[in-house]
């Protein structure tokens, strides 16, 4: 796994960080990164894995967001998706950049970080950002499913 380093590959036309033909997941720490990368390469991963400190990804990624939403909010999605990234690498999450090969396949990749603890990840497709790994609601704001029905009145 080597460092991350952001070139202009990983942005939009607007600057912003769009790395596309990548997955971009935040763990809580450096363990559970090392950790996902055993488990991507045990999965048979073909695509390189690259590191981002709390502090890289603020430095780099989050800097890419500028005045991309000024003076009207961008139409598409990355830059609520830089801002999340940020709200996680604030709190000291570190990040895993995955180059995803023609034979990777975005199930087998959740299925080998979900495990090591991811937080989140973002798939960056052509004009599309799936969002792999979402993180749980706080139990304050789990609502029950017969809120609302007919069920809760029986």
């Amino acid at each position: 796994m080597k460092p991350m380093i952001l070139d202009s590959t990983m942005t939009n036309m607007g600057g912003v960080f769009y790395p596309t033909g990548h997955v971009f997941a935040l763990f809580p720490d450096e363990d559970c990164v090392r950790q996902a990368a055993t488990a991507l390469e045990a999965a048979g991963h073909k695509g390189e894995l690259a590191y981002a400190s709390p502090e890289a990804i603020m430095a780099d990624i989050v800097r890419t967001l500028g005045t991309a939403d000024a003076p009207l909010p961008s139409v598409g999605a990355e830059g609520d998706m830089v801002r999340r990234i940020a709200d996680l690498a604030g709190t000291g999450h570190h990040g895993l950049l995955i180059q995803m090969d023609s034979k990777d396949e975005p199930d087998t990749v959740v299925a080998a970080i979900a495990p090591e603890g991811a937080a989140t990840a973002f798939y960056y497709r052509t004009f599309i950002i799936e969002d792999l790994v979402t993180p749980p609601v706080p139990d304050e704001k789990t609502q029950s499913v017969v809120v609302g029905t007919h069920a809760a009145t029986s």
